[in-house]
Order: C-alpha cells, then structure tokens, then sequence
C-alpha cells in the first residue's frame, strides 16, 4: 500500500510577509548585502565620479564616447546616489537594524537571568572532572567560588551538599552587538553626509578671492536635503599660492609643498584672519572645510583690439595635463572690436626647444622659461546667447581661425614681457605669469561618525573573538561513612561555543581548585 504525501498549504499573506521579514534580517542575510554593497563602489573607485571631480567625467566621456552613455545609464557616473546602490544601502540598514533588535531583547534578559542549574549527569558533558578531598562542602564551595573568578554565579545548598553555578563571557555578545551597532552607526553617518552635505571646487588665482556662494563654484555637488541658502557666508583672499619642486635626483621635479596663504572673513563684517592652506591641512570654518587639491599657472594676457582699445587684460588659468605641467587653457575676448577674438593653446613652465622644426616642450613644473603658445580665432564666440559656456572650453561653431600664408595655422608664441602682432590688426601681449590655487570647499555633517562607530566596532570585534562565553558547575557532596568521611567533588565546564581548548582549561581550572582549597585548609 503506497501513501502519498499531501501538499503542504500555500503561505497565506501574513505568514509570507513573516517569512519574507525574517529572511531580510537573519545574519545570512546581512552578510550578503554587505557583500554587494562592497562589491557595487568598485565602479566608484574605476570611473570618475561627477560629485567628486566633474571635469574628469567629461573627459571621460570625450575619450569614450561609445561606453559613456551606457555608463551613463546604469549609473556609474554617480554610482553613490544610483536607486540600485541606494536599494542596497537600505536594505542592509533595515536588515541589520532587524537583526540587532531581537538579540538585543534576548541578551538583556540572559543578563538578568541567573547561571542554569546542573545537569544531573556530568558525564555527558564535553569536560568534566572528579576527585576527593578531606574538605568540607562549605570550604568546597567558598574555594570553587574563587576559583571561578569574575562571573555571575549562584551557591546553592541542599541537604546532603551544593554546588556552585557560575556563567562568565557575557560581554562576547555584548562585543558582537556593539560590531553590528557600529555598522549600522556607519551607514547612518554616510547617509547623513551624502543627504545634507555639499562639495565645490573653484579656481582661485593669486590677488583673487571667493565667496561662498554658489555662482563663485566651477562645479558643485549636493545631497537631496541640502538647502542651497545654508551655505556658510564666509569669504576668503588668497594673497600666494607657493609650490615647490624636487630639484634634482631621482625625484626630480616630484612637488613638495603646495600652499595657500591670505585671509579670510567667517562672516560679513568680522575682522579678516589670516590663513595658510596646505596638503592635508585644510582651513576649517564652521563645519565647512576648505581643502588645497590642485595648483596650476595663469597666464597674465593682453588683448589690444583692432582699434587700439585695451579689449582683455586679466589672469586666465591654464589647466595642467601632465607632471611638467604643462597645461592647456583658452583666452575670450567677446568686447573685440570689430569681431570677437579667440586664443586656445598651451603653457609651458619650463619650456625647452628640442628642434628647429619640433614644438618646444616642459621639462620641469616649476615655471623657470614659461611660454605660452596660442591659436587665434575671430568670429562670434558665442557668450552673448544665453547658453552656458566652459571657461576652458572654446565654441568654435562660428569662428574662423587665422593662417599663415602658407595655410598652415596661425600661432603665437610669448615668454613674460613679449607682445605679438595679429592679423587683421591688434596685439596680443603675454605680461607676466601668476598661480592659482584649485579648492574644494566642503562640508559633511555627521563626519566624525563613521569614524568613531569603526573604532568602536573593531574593539567590539575583538570582545567578540576573545571572550569565551562559558558555564561552570561544581558539585560537593559529603561521601557517607561516618568519621573520617570525606567530600566528593564533581566539576564540569561547557562554551556555548565550541572550541578545542576545553579539556586543558579544564586542568587549568581544576589546578586553581585545588590551590584554593589547599589555601582554605591552612586558613
């Protein structure tokens, strides 16, 4: 005769709903999107991200452009606030927010109970021990009390002897609530920071300022909660930007200071207080930090028109592309009369010739011989159409580049103090070189967070791995026999988790025993 099994019933929505929410917190669970979690800001470290350096994401987009905007469109450009990096993050929060909960519950109430009565058979036990002695019960029990050491434990006496029950290694558990507490305490302090913080870069050339407002920002990022008019009003003049070089040896041309020095106002109408900004040493005003990320050099250009009016005199920085610095930038001059002019080329530092016909090149990032060469361009550039334009970047949609005679292009080339003719009238004159300082202001609340909650879960991890979560129990029972009797002693030990240690703890602590009662004897 053959059973068949009935089907078990389906879930209803309640009990789905309670399966679905412990499988969300179990630590299985926990585990694994901590695992996904590390394993999607791996794009964030390989592609450059638009809230932490925007003009590298552009250029990443202008050297591929076929991978950019499918990038673009899982998300890697931003993959910190990305729905699926923020799916994770939340699920992870509400996973372990459900595991800590529960076993917070039960570890206080494992505090408070009292260590759990003998089993009856210690045999059964993974170490256990018995022997004879000429002591009482009571000098028994007293000597195994001190034996034991710091532990919660109970004596307990009955008519024909006691025992002690001791439980030690609670704080292993409060060392592995106090780890999960302080990832949860991390996340919580990132989340803050990403939602309420903000981050900017601007430039700031040598004699210039900045304010802290949002037009003074070249690019700026920030969270979905910031309030753009809770910027801090503080403002700031940077008077010299120093950078020096490693002058010779292996090293050489390698940068080994890079600074900032002026003043700054914390807000409207406080006296100025002097600054000096360096590497890993920002200007901290409030809870905003002002950090020294990059330096470069801006050419100090003068454009005389065609008319003989003085149409462009200012320092324009030129951004550096390699470890000589030498740099790319573009000079606008829209107020040319009678059209636009435009000038896109390169600074050199140190600019040495290498041939008659090859270009000159940098050979160290201190400015020693700067240069500046430049291609000219007239025609409408496009500034006065409402559309916003890259200070770097030149339109040249509707501008006519000049040639030689020979049709090759037409280009300028100016150390300090020199002045070039252009064609169709005007000069262009290269009057000195100054530095700019490239700052990120930033501000994250919340910021020391992350970094307390990780000291306190590496010491909580190491409660965790250290401490042995262990029951004693010792039993003393007077043997019968009238005089002369004497005292039999039972003694086991169980960890409520396994390790191969036990027996020799237990020698260990059967030694102590004895001491102790040698020591009760004598007293």
């Amino acid at each position: 005769m053959t059973t068949t099994r009935e089907p078990a019933p389906a879930l209803g929505r309640r009990e789905m709903l309670r399966w679905s929410w412990r499988q969300l917190t179990s630590m299985r669970t926990a585990l694994i999107l901590l695992l996904l979690l590390a394993i999607a800001a791996v794009p964030g470290s390989l592609v450059p991200q638009s809230g932490v350096d925007a003009r590298a994401v552009e250029t990443y987009r202008l050297d591929h452009p076929a991978l950019a905007p499918w990038l673009d469109r899982l998300g890697a450009f931003s993959v910190y606030t990305s729905p699926w990096f923020s799916a994770i993050y939340l699920l992870l929060m509400v996973s372990l927010v459900g595991c800590i909960v529960p076993r917070s519950i039960v570890y206080a109430k494992a505090v408070r109970a009292r260590p759990p009565k003998a089993p009856k058979n210690f045999d059964r036990l993974p170490a256990s021990a018995t022997f004879e002695t000429s002591a009482s019960v009571d000098d028994v029990l007293v000597a195994g009390r001190r034996a034991v050491g710091r532990a919660r434990i109970d004596v307990v006496d009955s008519a024909d002897g006691g025992e002690v029950r001791a439980e030690s290694g609670h704080l292993r558990e409060t060392g592995n609530l106090i780890f999960h507490i302080s990832v949860v305490l991390v996340l919580v302090g990132v989340a803050v920071g990403a939602l309420y913080g903000y981050r900017g870069s601007a430039i700031v050339t040598e004699g210039d300022g900045f304010s802290n407002t949002l037009t003074q920002y070249d690019d700026f990022g920030s969270g979905a909660l910031f309030d753009p008019d809770d910027l801090p009003p503080f403002s700031m003049q940077v008077d010299a930007v120093d950078a020096r070089f490693q002058m010779s040896g292996p090293q050489r041309g390698a940068p080994r200071l890079f600074a900032a020095r002026g003043e700054y106002e914390p807000s409207p109408g406080l006296n100025p207080r002097p600054f000096d900004i360096r590497v890993n040493h920002p200007l901290k005003v409030g809870g905003t930090s002002v950090f020294l990320v990059g330096q470069g050099y801006a050419p100090v250009v003068k454009v005389t028109d065609a008319e003989g009016d003085v149409a462009f005199e200012d320092a324009v920085p030129f951004l550096p592309s390699d470890g000589t610095y030498t740099s790319t930038g573009v000079v606008k001059v829209p107020d040319a009369r009678p059209e636009g002019l435009g000038f896109q080329g390169f600074f050199l530092p140190t600019a040495v010739s290498t041939g008659e016909k090859e270009a000159p090149v940098s050979v160290f990032p201190a400015a020693a011989n700067p240069l500046v060469g430049l291609f000219v361009y007239r025609g409408d550039l496009g500034v006065d159409d409402g559309t916003p334009q890259s200070v770097f970047v030149l339109d040249k949609d509707d501008l006519t580049q000049e040639m030689n005679d020979d049709g090759s292009p037409f280009r300028v080339s100016l150390s300090p103090g020199q002045v070039a003719d252009l064609p169709g009238g005007g000069t262009i004159q290269l009057v000195g070189v100054k530095q700019f300082a490239r700052l990120q202001i930033s501000s994250s609340p919340l910021v020391q967070l992350p970094l307390i909650a990780i000291a306190a879960g590496v010491l909580g991890l190491i409660l965790s791995l250290s401490i042995k979560p262990r029951r004693t129990w010792i039993r003393a029972q007077r043997k019968p026999g009238g005089q002369g009797s004497r005292t039999v002693v039972e003694v086991a030990v169980l960890d409520r988790v396994p390790r191969g240690d036990l027996p020799s703890d237990l020698d260990d602590f059967l030694k102590r025993l004895h001491d102790e009662l040698r020591d009760e004897e004598r007293a």
